[in-house]
């Protein structure tokens, strides 16, 4: 069958990119699912910095590769052996298939598949091989998703089954935003009630440490960007103040506000500044968590003493540390009963065809998550 999806054939190309256009609109062959994958309607996609990562070249990916990971819909097709689904049934992907098999999966920790990792790496699905091409051949994979596309075909280990109530605008987030800003706090940091909080970097994922953070039940709950626009976004979240974090004082008005530091910093921005941050505003005894993903020659460096003589922690966090299938599920109710309030989060929808000028508004800094609905 033939699919509309984005697809970028060159990484590294100048903003603003509503003029370089990254990101072709085009029509793709789309494969039949192979056992154990679903044919995938996508009615939402969020973008995401991990998308806007591949675009400027800052994490390199295999070309052409059609992209967006932050996705939901309808499935439409099951291929053979999918035990677990059914056709009409309401989905969130996640970007980390989960094969079962590996160490990491069987200990209970599939973020860190190592089966998913090599296939997304290579832009192929986690079964094997690739089920996008276009007239001149192969059509990489993103992360097992690609979800800028009206349909996908994806692996069962990518699918998460929610609620049908649930509208699909606000579905695709809880597949990335989510579960990693949240559960960086709830199951990386396990959080005490009580404790003081620092989220450096307002994106998504900043934003949801924030709404972690109050969920938890931490005291202070300190946000900072050097983008003051976040702010007010932020202090409705739940944030109880915010700081220019590019302010050359910056740790001093910290350890001010609050004696000698925060029990838990979020390093959320996947920069190193804000890394230095973080660990500079963590007090003694406390644990800085980073969950953003820098440009893979960046380096961080630290007093390593601080480490022992201040028994201090770094604990690095990707996806939340979650386990999709538990974790998006447990999300998704407290949404539904107001105690998660996402809607915030969400700038604005644009239609596929906007996809280049959403992602220099991302780049920008002055949004919060905004959704593709590929149906509007």
């Amino acid at each position: 069958m033939e699919t509309r999806a984005a697809v970028l054939y060159e990484m590294g190309l100048e903003a603003p990119y509503e003029k370089s256009k990254p990101l072709k609109i085009e029509t793709l062959q789309l494969d039949e699912p192979k056992p154990h994958e679903v044919l995938l309607k996508i009615h939402a996609a969020g973008l995401c910095h991990s998308d806007l990562s591949v675009i400027n070249g800052s994490r390199p990916r295999p070309l052409p590769m059609a992209l967006g990971h932050e996705a939901t819909g309808e499935i439409a097709q099951v291929g053979s052996d999918v035990t677990d689904f059914e056709v009409g049934d309401h989905v969130v992907c996640t970007f980390i298939p989960s094969c079962g098999k590996c160490i990491p999966c069987r200990e209970g920790r599939p973020a860190l598949c190592e089966n998913g990792a090599a296939s997304n790496e290579a832009g192929e699905m986690l079964e094997g091989g690739y089920r996008l091409s276009n007239k001149d051949g192969t059509v990489h994979h993103h992360l097992g998703v690609s979800g800028f596309a009206e349909y996908a075909v994806v692996s069962e280990n990518s699918l998460v089954k929610i609620n049908p109530e649930i509208p699909y605008e606000r579905a695709a987030v809880f597949g990335c935003a989510v579960i990693t800003g949240i559960g960086a706090v709830m199951n990386t940091a396990q959080i005490r009630p009580g404790s003081n909080v620092a989220v450096v970097g307002l994106g998504g994922i900043g934003l949801n440490a924030i709404l972690g953070a109050k969920l938890a039940g931490a005291n202070e709950i300190i946000a900072l960007d050097i983008n003051e626009n976040k702010f007010e976004l932020a202090k409705t979240l739940g944030a109880t103040a915010v700081f220019n974090s590019g302010d050359e004082d910056i740790v001093d008005q910290i350890k001010d506000y609050v004696s000698g530091g925060v029990e838990y910093a979020f390093e959320t921005a996947g920069v190193v500044p804000a890394m230095n941050v973080a660990y500079a505003i963590t007090k003694c005894g406390g644990t800085t968590v980073p969950t953003g993903l820098p440009d893979p020659k960046a380096k961080f460096a630290f007093p390593q003493v601080t480490l022992a003589a201040e028994e201090r922690t770094i604990k690095g966090s990707y996806v939340g540390s979650c386990v999709p299938s538990r974790d998006i599920p447990r999300f998704i109710s407290l949404y539904q009963q107001q105690r998660l309030n996402v809607d915030p989060l969400i700038s604005k929808t644009i239609k596929l065809d906007e996809i280049n000028e959403g992602f220099d508004q991302l780049a920008s800094g002055d949004v919060g998550r905004l959704i593709v609905t590929m149906y509007n």
